[in-house]
């Protein structure tokens, strides 16, 4: 077992991080690994902040732990940290105006991306084995691509959310990390439950509207990587999957969040305004959460019916979605979380929301390297297809080494 406290070399960990390590019952197929935890997962006598200091003083210590945590522990995985994520998760950038922006091991001057940004840069710089996150609009998804590494946002439901601060529950997952697709597959053998739906992937569809508009400085090298992997897969099939309609895509998936969160994290923000100090950009977002009407919310709710059965009617059991993670490269470390960022945060939740709005799995998997940054390769697949993602990563490593 490492020692402990561990380094944080890229000031992954929150203030209020573990003080002794939740050591893993010493058997099981996580025995010897170690993990850290996204600050929105309870743990018995600690307190989260949810990415706010405000937050963290009026908590209570949770009296369970959250139902991954302990899944994790009994499989043999120790716990050795709690990490930073974006303030009350509502964003995608991998920075706290109150506890720091974690650098990214793998691209230093550019962002990790969030709101799991914590976890993802502890993984990267090898702090820990594996860890947890959570993935509401991209925030598993996001960081994994930008760091380099694994992650599965899964089927909605999947991965059990008891123990988890809500942000928006019909959205809301558990998600993980990792460097290596063999151990990406025991941690979700150990964390997934409920229906498995298996089949053999006999079918790619690969989005062309998304490729075509990924960043030129990423686009080479996805396309360089589909090619390396093509002895692998079914031939792809080039299918628009939104088009013109993708605006519409991302503003039912804004509007459908901002309606929940007026039942879950609004409340405190708007009954302790005068001490909560929200980062502006945080702020703004809550403010428009705020005016979202149930008209408006029950119409993005007819949308997102139509855009499920539309996508799940695409990936029926052993067909994938092939796609890029997200649209561009990281950011640059000092991007304002304002003007310039809206548009960056606009172009990945209309990659993103995809997946949310079906409630399907989708896996992001390291394609290479474009510009001196990491850069990640997506596959959706059908509900309950989380292990044939999973099955997916291991066999496409090798082939994807640079």
């Amino acid at each position: 077992m490492p020692p402990f406290p561990p380094e944080d070399p890229v000031q992954a960990l929150v203030p209020h991080t573990l003080q002794e390590p939740l050591r893993g019952s010493g058997s099981g197929p996580l025995a010897g690994l170690t993990f850290m935890v996204k600050d929105l997962l309870a743990i018995r006598g600690h307190k989260v902040s949810n990415g706010n200091p405000c937050f963290y003083r009026h908590a209570e210590p949770a009296v369970e732990t959250a139902s991954a945590i302990t899944r994790l522990i009994d499989a043999g995985a120790t716990l050795t940290g709690i990490t930073i994520c974006d303030e009350f998760f509502y964003s995608l950038l991998g920075s706290n105006v109150h506890y720091g922006q974690p650098v990214n091991p793998r691209a230093p001057e550019h962002v990790t991306g969030g709101s799991s940004c914590g976890s993802a840069a502890s993984v990267a710089a090898s702090m820990c084995d594996f860890a947890l996150g959570s993935d509401t609009g991209g925030s598993i998804r996001v960081p994994a691509s930008f760091c380099g590494l694994y992650g599965l946002r899964p089927t909605h439901g999947r991965i059990s959310l008891s123990g988890v601060t809500p942000m928006a529950p019909s959205y809301d997952t558990v998600g993980f990390l990792a460097r290596d697709a063999a151990l990406f597959r025991k941690i979700g053998h150990v964390l997934l439950e409920g229906e498995r739906n298996e089949a053999p992937v006999e079918r790619v569809i690969l989005a062309h509207d998304f490729f075509i508009h990924s960043e030129a400085s990423s686009d080479q090298v996805l396309w360089a990587a589909l090619d390396r992997i093509g002895s692998a897969l079914p031939k792809p099939e080039h299918k628009v999957i939104a088009g013109e309609d993708i605006e519409e895509w991302r503003n039912a998936f804004r509007i459908i969040q901002g309606f929940e969160i007026q039942s879950t994290l609004l409340p405190f923000v708007e009954t302790h305004a005068d001490e909560v100090g929200l980062a502006p950009a945080i702020a703004e977002r809550f403010e428009t959460a705020a005016k979202i009407t149930q008209a408006e919310a029950e119409a993005a709710r007819r949308k997102r019916d139509e855009i499920t059965e539309s996508l799940r009617a695409m990936v029926m059991p052993g067909t994938l979605i092939v796609l890029p993670t997200t649209p561009t490269l990281p950011p640059e470390r000092d991007i304002p979380d304002g003007v310039s960022f809206f548009e960056f945060r606009s172009l990945t939740l209309g990659q993103t929301c995809l997946a949310g709005h079906a409630g399907l799995p989708q896996i992001s998997i390291p394609a290479g390297v474009a510009a001196g940054c990491p850069a990640g390769l997506s596959f959706i697949a059908w509900p309950g297809g989380d292990e044939a993602l999973l099955d997916l990563a291991v066999r496409l490593m090798p082939l994807l080494k640079v």
